[in-house]
């Protein structure tokens, strides 16, 4: 079991600024989770954690010890690659042993560790294959199969479950967390999928271009992002985030009221999620009206989309209300339910 930490880690290739000055702590037994669009870091932090690149500056620490020099078999922690990495020779099974059979343990104390994975992770029936007749979806199990059967202070995960189906997606990631809990180890988890992130994670960190923008649960980060940035990576659909009107307490021209809304000093947006907008379509509504431009209905809530001049938003709607395309409706929003932006995107108290 290991904590793991970064202090003011910098990573660079060539000209360009892999990592910068990046800090973070990840707690023992945590369900850490690094979050961005491509190219943000994710999957360089975990080699610097790995020892597969070291720092330019800073430091790398496992259990409260710098690691910048220390070989990545001495720092015994586990990596799911995102391209997996199998052996193409050996079958699934004999994949899934390597890692033991490399410890030189025994057939008895190896049999039992397999079967408890290949249980945990459903591949008993592709044991015997090799890893080219095996789907996307069969190889990344394997893969995670092999990281779990050791017995390391740590997992690292790089977008495991990306090629299974939505189905079996959602049924991985539920196993992981639960699987974490039970083997009492550090996870970092890598991935670009928000809803995965939420679902899985003890806390969060939210990168951009090397930098991390903001660390936290999942839940405090999607209340309270400190910044626009942040606010439009979590959420599905994405946070409103909408012009103020220059002279009165409104946005989109008037459409969006603001009377009774604490708006603070200096902001210059007004960021809303789509199930804290309200749409009233009994032709009650404060403001001007605005146009439904299209209508999704999910089943339990309905996205509804909507045009005001230049600006497009988002609306989440219970039930299937009756509102069709090209209708007008009206908007409003509740004091507390948005966030306030000045002009650097930084989230200002109300």
């Amino acid at each position: 079991m290991a904590s793991i930490a970064f202090r003011n880690v910098t990573k660079r290739f060539g000209d360009t600024i892999a990592v910068d000055n990046v800090s973070f702590e990840i707690a023992d037994n945590e369900f850490f989770c690094l979050f961005g669009p491509p190219l943000s870091g994710k999957t360089t932090i975990l080699k610097l954690i790995l020892g597969l690149e070291r720092p330019d500056e800073g430091e790398v620490l496992i259990d409260g010890k710098p690691v910048n020099h220390v070989s990545p078999a001495r720092r015994n922690v586990a990596m799911v690659f995102q391209n997996l990495a199998l052996f193409p020779h050996m079958t699934a099974e004999e994949n899934v042993r390597f890692p033991l059979v490399e410890r030189k343990m025994s057939s008895d104390e190896i049999a039992p560790r397999v079967a408890d994975v290949v249980e945990k992770l459903h591949i008993g029936h592709i044991l015997h294959k090799s890893p080219a007749q095996l789907s996307g979806g069969e190889r990344q199990r394997v893969a995670i199969a092999r990281a779990l059967v050791r017995d390391p202070v740590a997992y690292l995960m790089d977008d495991p479950i990306s090629a299974l189906d939505a189905r079996l997606r959602e049924e991985t990631r539920v196993e992981l967390k639960r699987i974490q809990h039970e083997l009492g180890r550090t996870l970092v988890y890598v991935t670009h999928d928000q809803e995965e992130a939420m679902s899985v994670a003890d806390r969060i960190a939210v990168l951009e271009n090397g930098v991390i923008r903001q660390v936290g649960a999942p839940s405090d980060i999607y209340d309270n992002p400190n910044s626009a940035y942040v606010a439009g990576m979590l959420g599905a659909p994405a946070m409103n985030l909408i012009d103020l009107d220059p002279d009165r307490p409104s946005a989109l021209g008037g459409a969006l009221p603001l009377e009774g809304i604490t708006v603070p000093a200096g902001a210059t947006k007004i960021g809303i999620r789509p199930e804290d907008l309200t749409v009233g379509y009994d032709g009650g509504g404060a403001g001007k009206a605005v146009e439904v431009y299209e209508v999704e209905p999910l089943g339990g809530v309905t996205i509804v989309t909507l045009q005001s001049e230049d600006t497009t938003l988002r609306a989440m709607v219970r039930g299937q209300p009756q509102i069709r395309p090209s209708s007008e409706v009206s908007l409003s929003v509740a004091n507390g339910q948005a966030c306030f932006f000045n002009g650097q995107g930084e989230a200002l108290s109300a």
